[in-house]
Order: C-alpha cells, then sequence, then structure tokens
C-alpha cells in the first residue's frame, strides 16, 4: 500500500492545484492524506479548505493539529488509512463474490471472521508512506515537531509486522525554485532522519500540487531503496512541469475529480 502524508500550514500558491494532483495520486492507487498546522490556533478559511479538498480528492484524511498533537495524529492517520484501503478492498470483493459489498449485512459469525482478516491484514500487509513537508518560511517553528513525528512514525511502522518503509520530501527546493527535494529515500531504518533538517533552507513559494505530482512520479519510477542520494531533485517530466508552471495559480478553483 502506498501513502502520500503532507504537512503544511497554508495554501499553494504556485502551479497545479494540489486537488487536482491528489486526484492524480488517486488514480495511481496512492492515498493522499494531509494534517494541517495550526498557527497560533488558525490555518485560515482558505487553507482549512484546501487542505480538506486535497484529503478528498486523494481517498484520504485530513486533519488541523496544533504542535503538541501532530506525531500521535500522523501515525494515528496512517494506520486509519491502511485499514480504510483494507475495508474498501474487501468490500469490493464482497460485492464482487456475494453481489453486497457491506460487511455489516453479512451474519454476525462472518462479519467477525472478515474483521479479523481486515485486523490481520493491516498489520501485515507492506506499506509505504512518502512524507511530503512545507517548507516556505512559515513552517520554520514547527520544523521540531515535524522531525519528532517522523521519528515516532518510524518507530510506529517498526512495530508492525509487514514491511514499512518510509520516504522525506520538501518542497520548494529552493526560494526561487518549484521543486520537490528528497531528504531521505525509502527506509526502515531511523538512520538519516536526524539529517534532515539542520541544513534546511526555508522560504519561497508554496507548489503544494507539484510537489505532488513530483512524488507521484517517484513512486511510478520504481526507485524506492535505490534513488540516488539524500538532497536529490525530482523534476517533474515534462508535460506535468509546464502544467505546474503555466496552469494555475494552485489555489481551489475549477477542477474535476
Amino acid at each position: 500500500m502506498k501513502q502520500i502524508l503532507l504537512i503544511t500550514d497554508g495554501c499553494s500558491n504556485v502551479g497545479l492545484s494540489p486537488v487536482v494532483a491528489a486526484a492524480h495520486a488517486k488514480s495511481e492507487g496512492i492515498n493522499v492524506n494531509v494534517v494541517g498546522v495550526l498557527d497560533h490556533g488558525d490555518v485560515g478559511e482558505l487553507g482549512a479548505a484546501e487542505i480538506e479538498e486535497i484529503a478528498r480528492a486523494g481517498g484520504g484524511l485530513s486533519r488541523l493539529v496544533n504542535m503538541r498533537q501532530l506525531s500521535q495524529t500522523v501515525q494515528m492517520m496512517t494506520r486509519k488509512t491502511v485499514v480504510q484501503t483494507i475495508q474498501l478492498a474487501v468490500q469490493k470483493e464482497l460485492k464482487h463474490v456475494l453481489g453486497n459489498g457491506s460487511i455489516e449485512a453479512l451474519p454476525p459469525e462472518k462479519r467477525g471472521e472478515v474483521v479479523r482478516v481486515i485486523d490481520e491484514l493491516g498489520e501485515t500487509s507492506g506499506l509505504q508512506v512518502a512524507l511530503l513537508i512545507d517548507a516556505s518560511a512559515s513552517m520554520k517553528p514547527k520544523l521540531a515537531a515535524v522531525e519528532e513525528a517522523i521519528r515516532d512514525l518510524m518507530l510506529s511502522l517498526q512495530a508492525r509486522q509487514g514491511k514499512s518503509e518510509i520516504a522525506v520530501f520538501h518542497f520548494p527546493g529552493s526560494r526561487h525554485g518549484d521543486d520537490c527535494v528528497m531528504d531521505l529515500s525509502w527506509t526502515s531504518h531511523l538512520n538519516g532522519v536526524h539529517s534532515i533538517f539542520p541544513k534546511l533552507q526555508m522560504g519561497g513559494t508554496t507548489p503544494t500540487g507539484p510537489a505532488i505530482m513530483q512524488v507521484v512520479e517517484y513512486y511510478r519510477g520504481g526507485q524506492a531503496g535505490q534513488a540516488g542520494e539524500r538532497g536529490s531533485s525530482y523534476g517533474m517530466p515534462g508535460d506535468h512541469a509546464r502544467r505546474g508552471r503555466e496552469e494555475t495559480d494552485g489555489m481551489l478553483g475549477d477542477y474535476v475529480v
């Protein structure tokens, strides 16, 4: 199972709409979860709306949290999305076999067996989580909480029976660029997590949509575990790059999902 977990505190303002990008990720079998990190109790009405729309288009969950809740929320959303994905797959199979996709419609004994299988698959299925971190200037005071959340998520995933890996990306790649930088390639270990943030240059625009598309391309390219070194920049292939620069202002607008 594949997930993108976007951690941000504001609205995108450059490139392809992140809602459209999240819908594309979903079509590729990648769920998009979004955590909005509150700034003095608020992310703004537009920011909150965008966070919700991105997650809905990406088939994932969204939450608005303060820094103290970030670590717990990241773990909860990751696990809940795994279970949700398995439930949908099971319901689809039930509909195919029985003509009814509702677990609740099964007899009690069968229902209990199906729930047990879902719980087991939730612990044993392979999982990849790509953490995508907003590195715009307003996120700088929140990086310590983000780093703690990554460490706690890694420890949580290590407790699963199935193979679990994370990769870490941040955007923008520079103050003037709209690229997305890979800070940590797929790993099941904590090694390298502590070195992600100390040299991170905060600032610039917030190209959330193009960044999501670049992580999708990373998944599609089959680069897991062998994709270059820390700090590698992932540019979008031509068509996505041109759309990211030219099509939209990145705010919520007309879109089809």
